[in-house]
């Protein structure tokens, strides 16, 4: 393959660590056998990848029983799992102008066949949250509150501690969307609060694609999405009621979680910390060379405050499409452009007409490719 300047880890994080490749190698030749279905050795191997991988992500979110957190395919199965397996008719939801579309289309199905409420609070332009307006949207049927830890197109950032504590005072669930967040900032699902939350394995955690997961209090019981296999209580028609097991039938990805395992175990050897401030200092260098751009309005916090490692904008000159494929094409930098799946904040930012280009640091992404594409913006706007 080309050379490539990759700024797309919004989407995926890349390249992964080589501990991700070996550890999913390893399990391949040892733990292919099915989980929890049979007590031969390989049977046996593939048990102990899964558990590992639970309590590895439980060191990382503060969770006390790691069979409390459920493996996933992604963010979108989790957060499914999470909202039709919480909701009833009547209830009322609460959630933000910043949700991407894993929360908003089952919302608005529940909406369609279950008869919930739901009340989408406004963000600023910038993507920053009220407290007041989420305290003053509660209802006395509000069972759930969802929100985004940070925005996938505006790459803001809510006060979760504050939403936590207003959410357990108010008596509702918290479900947090950790998409754009999980491994780069830190998160303690106790001590914020947290009753139920979504991640993805293949973004911030390095991990492979077709990984996620959710964690769920042992206070939360959810209808399963899903009903068939599991290896435990075969004997019974329903199915089972302990964890993990309960909200995962079939056969698991056990060489996916193998390698998820292995990426957020460099999460927790490098820290959070270490790599949001890697991250951080890389948008300010990125957007102090693209304001310098007369055609071009940079969406989400302004430069100096807070925010994940996305920076989006968009053009005067150009379509964000235009923009991406001359990228690809002629600097070999990636990036995306278009809704990024979250037209509300594309609403809040007033750009729902024109979509973005959003360009996305991570981990391994470096201060020279950085320079690169400043200068390639510059270039395509000259």
């Amino acid at each position: 393959m080309d050379p490539i300047v990759y700024l797309d880890h919004a989407a995926t994080s890349w390249p992964k660590p080589p501990e991700v490749f070996e550890a999913m190698k390893r399990a391949m030749e040892e733990a292919v056998a099915n989980p929890g279905r049979g007590s031969h050795r390989m049977a046996v191997k593939a048990s102990r990848v899964l558990y590992g991988t639970r309590k590895t992500l439980a060191n990382l979110f503060g969770v006390k029983n790691p069979n409390n957190i459920v493996l996933t395919s992604n963010t979108t199965e989790a957060l499914n799992l999470a909202i039709k397996g919480c909701l009833r008719e009547g209830d009322h939801v609460i959630a933000t102008m910043i949700e991407h579309n894993s929360v908003r289309r089952p919302l608005e199905y529940l909406k369609r066949t279950r008869g919930i409420q739901v009340d989408y609070v406004p963000v600023d332009e910038e993507g920053q949250l009220d407290l007041k307006r989420i305290d003053g949207a509660f209802r006395s049927n509000t069972r759930l509150v969802v929100c985004s830890h940070s925005s996938n197109l505006l790459g803001s950032i809510i006060p979760l501690d504050e939403i936590g504590e207003l959410t357990k005072k108010k008596g509702a669930i918290l479900l947090v969307d950790a998409a754009q967040s999980a491994g780069m900032l830190d998160i303690h699902v106790e001590k914020m609060h947290v009753d139920m939350l979504a991640f993805p394995g293949h973004k911030g955690l390095l991990g492979p694609q077709g990984t996620g997961g959710l964690y769920i209090s042992p206070d939360i019981d959810l209808e399963p999405l899903l009903h068939g296999g599991t290896g435990s209580q075969s004997e019974a028609i329903e199915q089972p009621t302990v964890r993990p097991d309960r909200y995962e039938a079939g056969t698991p990805n056990t060489v996916g979680y193998a390698g998820l395992q292995a990426g957020v175990q460099k999460v927790l050897e490098w820290t959070p910390q270490h790599i949001y401030r890697h991250e951080w200092e890389l948008t300010q260098y990125m957007m102090e060379g693209l304001q310098e751009v007369r055609d071009l309005r940079l969406l989400g916090p302004a430069l100096g405050k807070a925010r994940t490692g996305i920076v989006a904008f968009v053009s005067e000159k150009f379509d964000a499409s235009e923009i991406a494929f001359r990228l690809d094409r002629e600097y070999g930098i990636a990036v995306r452009a278009g809704y990024h799946c979250t037209p509300l904040a594309h609403m809040a930012s007033g750009t729902e007409h024109t979509g973005a280009v959003r360009a996305s640091v991570g981990i391994s992404t470096s201060h020279d490719e950085i320079e690169i594409m400043r200068k390639a913006i510059k270039e395509i706007h000259s």
